[in-house]
């Protein structure tokens, strides 16, 4: 049996959307910017997924801008805001994603701003009075905090963080690529400047991804080159990939209820089956708990005993696909930064297991079965 769990990562492009695609390749190919009929065609068929994105967001057209995924546009945000309101301090977490993480780190090395991390509870949770305090010590900030964290599944309120930021006036940033297309962002009731979503983490393609920045939040462009999204982002757009994300986006929303009890039922029976098959399995920062955390995302705390390179090995010549951290952090020989900022213990193994609509309950107890088999025989 082949098994995809790994889709925090990426998840397979919904067939209906790859129909929706394909004539952006093939018969409609015009490049936008032309002003001809092949050029007018596709142009208009980008405002209207735009309008369709913005619709599905409770945002306006004129704050969706395209980009090339997540990591861009959150790359975009975080310089461009930074630089076109001269800040000289940011507030975020050690869990964040590294597109956020890096992004601000390597700001803070070259000395434009200084680099606060809010405190984490032993979840991993965002410690609000702590973010309060720094916000009250220090002149105007970014704050760029996630609202699910890709690894383990930690969901942030944006509601409450968002409420603090505008008490203080700091420009808010929220990396929201693991949670648009699983929950209803409405924007326009939130008190928020700025999101990133990117299609591939919603049965889209990859390669495309967008921005949502507030009317009132006006930015300097962070790629030049050309006019394209309106002045914000140089470059011809890659068409099939926007038709594609508004298509997934749609289909998402239509079917999120549905989709939401299902992957739920799918992880709820994970968690239930591994508690009865191996001794000794927790779940890393709020993973399991479902009024928490990220649906999706299940991170298992594993016995002192599994080696976890082994382990991983050993998923996947089983035909499973999981991950012991993000896709981005893979190879690298540090491990994960995520559960070193929550303190979990490195000599147990871990393994993100993320899931899908196209995931089965088969699937589910053919992966605890091989993970129980894996742990006895090191038992043994």
């Amino acid at each position: 049996m082949e098994v995809y769990l790994d889709n925090a990562a990426t998840t397979p492009v919904d067939p209906d959307v790859f129909e929706a695609m394909k004539p952006y390749f093939l018969s409609d190919f015009g490049n936008p910017s032309s002003t001809h009929a092949h050029g007018r065609k596709v142009r208009s068929a980008i405002e209207y997924a735009r309008k369709q994105v913005a619709q599905l967001l409770n945002a306006t057209p004129g704050e969706i801008f395209f980009t090339s995924g997540g990591t861009e546009a959150d790359n975009t945000l975080i310089c461009s805001i930074i630089d076109t309101y001269e800040l000289k301090h940011a507030i975020t977490s050690e869990i964040e994603h590294h597109a956020v993480l890096n992004t601000l780190e390597n700001l803070a090395k070259s000395e434009k701003i200084k680099l606060s991390y809010v405190a984490l509870d032993e979840k991993g949770h965002v410690d609000l009075k702590d973010l309060e305090r720094l916000l009250s010590e220090n002149e105007r900030s970014l704050v760029s905090l996630m609202h699910a964290n890709n690894e383990i599944g930690n969901i942030t309120d944006l509601d409450e963080v968002g409420v603090i930021c505008a008490k203080h006036k700091a420009i808010f940033h929220s990396d929201t690529v693991q949670t648009v297309g699983h929950y209803q962002h409405n924007l326009k009731n939130l008190n928020i400047h700025c999101i990133t979503g990117a299609a591939h983490k919603f049965h889209g393609p990859k390669g495309i991804g967008f921005m949502y920045i507030n009317k009132n939040t006006k930015i300097n462009p962070f790629i030049h080159g050309g006019a394209q999204e309106r002045n914000m982002r140089g470059g011809t757009e890659n068409v099939a990939g926007i038709i594609g994300l508004a298509k997934a986006l749609e289909i998402a929303y239509n079917e999120m209820e549905s989709h939401q009890n299902y992957i739920q039922g799918l992880k709820d029976r994970m968690i239930a089956k591994l508690q009865e098959k191996i001794d000794g399995v927790s779940f890393n920062g709020n993973s399991a708990d479902p009024d928490h955390s990220l649906y999706t995302v299940l991170n298992v705390c594993l016995p002192e005993s599994a080696d976890n390179d082994m382990l991983l090995f050993t998923l996947d010549i089983n035909g499973i696909s999981a991950s012991g951290g993000s896709a981005c952090s893979s190879g690298a020989s540090t491990g994960s930064h995520v559960l070193a900022g929550i303190k979990a213990d490195p000599s147990r193994g871990a393994v993100r297991f993320s899931f899908s609509k196209y995931n089965t309950a088969e699937e589910i107890d053919y992966t605890v079965e091989k993970l129980a088999e894996f742990y006895n025989k090191v038992e043994a």
